[in-house]
């Protein structure tokens, strides 16, 4: 994990360098990447129906994996708190406890909204890293480690991208074929 954010930050830091500072900036890079991936997560969010949110594949090494929902969700929250964290304050909304969102987070239209809400969160945070406080050493949200804030911000790219991956899965299974896949 540490030598995937290691290789997202050298390849910033050499864009940003390739580039120059009068064509791109560091937040600039990383918000394109950002919004890369919620382009694709929240268009496969809405295109799954409400009804196959709560469904979990069970054929096959599936046993305790989450429900589309509940990835949906874990996406959202781990965004919150690795923005929160890179920015150095607090998530701007209860979180719930461990990494699933709030239980009062239900409906397929509070979970797409809750996601939304949390690619915006992240956006705003981005738009503050800099070349000169990306390198900068913040608390994580996940025990008791200190990560680059530059790389902080890379875990909602890469750790989206994951989780997406999985929900593609999920939604294929329901006869749901993503939107990236019908461009």
């Amino acid at each position: 994990m540490k030598h995937t954010m290691t290789i997202l930050i050298g390849g910033a830091l050499l864009a940003v360098c390739a580039f120059g500072a009068d064509k791109t900036t560091v937040s600039k890079l990383y918000d394109g990447e950002l919004s890369m991936v919620e382009s694709e997560v929240v268009s496969l969010a809405e295109a799954m129906p409400a009804e196959k949110y709560s469904f979990a594949p069970t054929n096959g090494e599936f046993k305790g994996v989450r429900t589309f929902a509940l990835q949906v969700k874990h996406l959202a929250t781990v965004i919150y708190m690795v923005a929160a964290a890179a920015r150095e304050e607090k998530p701007p909304l209860d979180l719930g406890s461990g990494e699933n969102g709030p239980d009062s987070v239900k409906t397929k239209e509070q979970i797409v909204q809750y996601l939304k809400d949390s690619f915006a969160y992240a956006h705003k945070i981005v738009g503050t890293l800099n070349q000169r406080n990306m390198l900068d050493m913040v608390k994580s949200p996940f025990g008791d480690a200190t990560d680059a804030r530059a790389s902080l911000v890379s875990v909602a790219v890469w750790h989206s991208f994951d989780h997406y991956g999985q929900m593609v899965v999920y939604a294929r299974m329901n006869g749901v074929v993503p939107p990236a896949s019908r461009r």
